[in-house]
């Protein structure tokens, strides 16, 4: 078995662990486990930390666990949040549990007959049949007010500047946390609880319970919560969240995210985000601060995250839309493009409208440059810039009488039209 804290000490994912952790998992095979919110049906990169602590485990041979909170998204967290989150159905959270399962298996071996193949649970299944009063005679005797008032999730939210407040509810958040931990350290040897550093609070309730009902040792282990280095805060675009669903964040735009990362976060990035060995990072910052403007880094970055979440072919779609606006395209490959793709690419971009009557009769140069769309100011304009050879209609140059028809069509409703090199008019026919 490989050191797993080790393994996280140079990746820069270690922010804390408890006493004899290390000595702890090289004894034997350990089970650990990290929760996952299912309020949504996709996990999005700021889970990717997390993820990428159970892979390493894993890989370090030990037994990974996932738990999909069914019950606690039926709470809500407090930990980091200024207020109370929305509850829901448990049909929601099953299809929600299911569409993480298939998102965690492009990083965890599910399936295979290791001994340390992974293991996806849900609290909901245990603490559904749980009464209330069972839960307060068992375990909420066992944890005072005290305990549970000092952990700065609580503190935080009841503090003089908390506008919020907290709800009962949430105040328990940790009591169920800490049970599931007690649970599995039960039901499946679990030892360890891993998380970022905000669960520090919630996973030591857990250590507690183990030791004062299980008459056991549970262990933390803590990374750092990620942030950007101008300070932004890290999986977030100008668009909301970077979801792992191709259906929420395009394949090309997930790309692009870690493509426009700064040189500092590439280099932090590397370590904890792809699987690279410590050789192969040292060579690849070492090339990068050589020629920092060829990007290897956010490159080679960007290829690995992008073809673990999506897969080679994704990766190479994503690759071949991002050369586009650098020129380095043709009709065909435009035409290769799936919709969301194109428009992701093209973002931002001027577009106007034309009838599907106008389009079928033929659309001329003028008409599709200036008198349908008014891209350019005037008909002369458009005689003008056709004149000067600087008109492109999906990236290929044409003349005043070229007719724009059916088959010049991408995603069976756009036309690209691109004026010199940098501006670009989108076409819609409907």
């Amino acid at each position: 078995m490989k050191n797993f804290i080790e393994e996280l000490q140079w990746r820069g994912m270690l922010h804390d662990s408890m006493p004899g952790t290390e000595e702890h998992l090289l004894e034997k095979m350990r089970s650990a486990y990290v929760g996952f919110d299912p309020t949504a049906d996709s996990l999005h990169i700021g889970n990717l930390v997390p993820i990428m602590l159970l892979a390493h485990y894993q890989r370090c041979g030990h037994r990974p666990i996932a738990l999909v909170g069914g019950a606690t998204g039926m709470i809500g967290d407090p930990s980091g949040k200024s207020s109370e989150r929305n509850l829901l159905d448990e049909k929601t959270l099953r299809h929600n549990q299911e569409c993480v399962k298939a998102q965690l298996g492009h990083f965890l071996d599910f399936t295979s007959d290791a001994e340390n193949a992974a293991i996806l649970v849900n609290n909901y299944d245990w603490m559904k049949e749980f009464s209330f009063l069972e839960f307060i005679r068992d375990v909420g005797k066992h944890i005072t007010v005290n305990y549970m008032m000092a952990k700065d999730s609580v503190k935080n939210r009841i503090g003089s500047e908390s506008k919020e407040g907290m709800s009962f509810t949430e105040f328990t958040y940790q009591m169920v946390q800490g049970y599931d931990f007690l649970h599995l350290f039960r039901e499946n040897d679990t030892t360890i609880q891993m998380g970022g550093s905000d669960q520090w609070g919630n996973i030591t309730t857990g250590t507690e319970l183990i030791r004062r009902i299980g008459n056991g040792k549970g262990y933390a282990i803590t990374c750092p919560l990620i942030t950007k280095s101008d300070g932004s805060k890290f999986g977030k675009s100008e668009g909301g969240n970077v979801w792992l669903d191709a259906k929420r964040t395009s394949p090309y735009k997930f790309y692009q995210y870690w493509l426009n990362t700064s040189d500092e976060d590439a280099e932090k990035y590397i370590k904890i985000f792809t699987f690279l060995d410590k050789e192969t990072i040292a060579s690849l910052i070492a090339e990068h601060q050589e020629a920092p403007h060829i990007r290897v880094l956010q490159k080679r970055l960007g290829e690995e995250v992008t073809v673990l979440v999506h897969g080679a072919e994704e990766y190479e779609k994503a690759l071949e839309a991002s050369e586009i606006l650098f020129g380095k395209s043709t009709s065909e490959s435009l035409k290769k493009l799936d919709e969301q793709t194109f428009l992701d690419v093209f973002d931002g971009v001027t577009q106007a409208t034309v009838s599907s009557e106008d389009f079928s009769a033929g659309l001329d140069m003028i008409g599709a440059l200036a008198a349908k769309t008014n891209f350019l100011k005037s008909n002369g304009d458009a005689r003008r810039a056709l004149k000067e050879n600087s008109i492109s209609v999906n990236k290929e140059k044409v003349k005043e009488d070229y007719i724009i028809s059916s088959k010049d069509l991408i995603a069976e409703k756009y036309v690209l039209l691109q004026r010199g090199k940098k501006t670009y008019f989108l076409l819609k026919v409907e």
